[in-house]
């Protein structure tokens, strides 16, 4: 899907663009044509003569040049390409894009272009999470920028969690599935898919609830994973922290009924990928607020729709692959056999999220495939991983089966 793109690569000043020399020998062995503009803080870590070597062409650094001026011009230069690349993007050039300034090449550029935009972040664990940079990151989004990372481990600067910049082979892959759904061609293009994620909340009166510990990063990323694929995706949402995802269809939830009823309307679909941590019980509950007495109030449970085992029932209409998550804290193996067994869905995505963990909440996960044909063991890999990869294996069996 990269052979004979052109792709703009924009080096701005982070840590990370030492990296840059070998996304680019890796984009231009499976056949891209690579462009780079340099900032100057970008050339602090990596020399133009490098990019220029690696790229087989000029690396492009100064918007007052009156040679390059004349003979290609920042709107060409911008426009000549297939999509433009930021590596690394750093908080700076991120802010920079949101206002629509223009001081550099690079900005200049960006502001000039027609063209699709990705973005792969890098910076500081602070920088990242900071307010500013979380607002700016939304409103590129909202401009239909990809983004792509940032991956969560040990920083330059000696600081660990969220700011890693995306390896080459994700950012690579990040641009083979935006080709291949900008083309129509990705594998699930033509296929419907429903996904849940998050947790749901059971009320108990109008102020309290029972909820559990789900995130709904494993679920989102899924659904986001499906989508780059091509899919035409629904993704069933309870209440969580995390954005809508690009390019899917959204319908936010809380009760497990709720959850059912939604499901249910959005279908028929050919893939399903049960994701929520969905309660198993409801309270009845009351119309009042619960008042500290002498005595505790008695809970009355009512059991919840079992929505995996509804969408996996035989018959006509039924998904041609309906996928369920086993969140488990004992017997992790078994209980997914049994729970897929028991559901009579195709696959179980078994994970343990019992105390240390990290499952619930964290950004990685370390998950076991179960189907018919056994058990696949995957390594500990970010969710957004996880979700590429079984993406994959959807995608893998519907060419076949579907």
């Amino acid at each position: 899907m990269l052979e004979n793109r052109r792709i703009l690569l924009i080096v701005a000043g982070g840590i990370a663009a030492v990296k840059v020399p070998d996304l680019i020998r890796r984009l231009r062995e499976r056949g891209a044509h690579v462009r780079c503009i340099l900032t100057n803080g970008g050339a602090q870590f990596v020399t133009p003569l490098t990019l220029a070597a690696l790229s087989g062409d000029k690396c492009y650094q100064d918007l007052f040049d009156l040679k390059d001026e004349s003979e290609m011009g920042h709107i060409r230069l911008s426009r000549e390409a297939d999509i433009i690349l930021v590596a690394p993007a750093t908080a700076d050039i991120m802010a920079k894009m949101v206002a629509g300034m223009a001081d550099d090449l690079a900005t200049t550029a960006l502001l000039a272009t027609d063209k699709p935009v990705m973005i792969a972040p890098s910076m500081n664990v602070m920088m990242w999470t900071h307010p500013a940079t979380q607002s700016n990151l939304q409103i590129l989004k909202t401009r239909e920028v990809k983004v792509v990372g940032p991956s969560a481990g040990d920083l330059a600067c000696g600081e660990v969690g969220n700011g890693r910049m995306a390896e080459v082979p994700e950012i690579i892959a990040a641009l083979t599935r935006f080709f291949q759904k900008n083309d129509g061609r990705g594998p699930l293009t033509g296929y419907k898919a429903l996904v849940t994620s998050g947790p749901t909340l059971e009320p108990i009166d109008p102020v309290r609830y029972i909820a559990n510990r789900s995130s709904g990063k494993q679920g989102h990323a899924v659904a986001t994973a499906l989508a780059e694929l091509g899919a035409s995706v629904t993704l069933v949402s309870g209440p969580t922290h995390e954005a809508d995802p690009d390019g899917v269809a959204v319908i936010h939830v809380e009760t497990a009924r709720q959850m059912m009823k939604a499901c249910s309307e959005a279908l028929p679909a050919a893939i399903v990928v049960c994701a929520a941590a969905v309660a198993d019980w409801s309270v009845e509950g009351a119309g009042q607020k619960l008042k500290k007495g002498d005595k505790t109030p008695a809970l009355k449970f009512t059991e919840n729709p079992d929505i995996l085992a509804t969408l996996s029932q035989p018959g006509p209409g039924r998904p041609g692959l309906v996928v369920g998550f086993a969140a488990e804290t004992e017997n992790l193996i078994e209980n997914a056999k049994l729970k897929r067994a028991k559901k009579n869905c195709d696959w179980v995505v078994a994970n343990d999220v019992s105390t240390g963990s990290g499952a619930f909440g964290g950004d990685s996960n370390t998950v076991h495939l179960v189907t018919a044909d056994g058990v696949e063991s995957w390594p500990t890999l970010r969710k957004r991983a996880v979700a590429e990869r079984l993406a994959e294996r959807i995608a893998a069996y519907v060419q076949r089966h579907l």
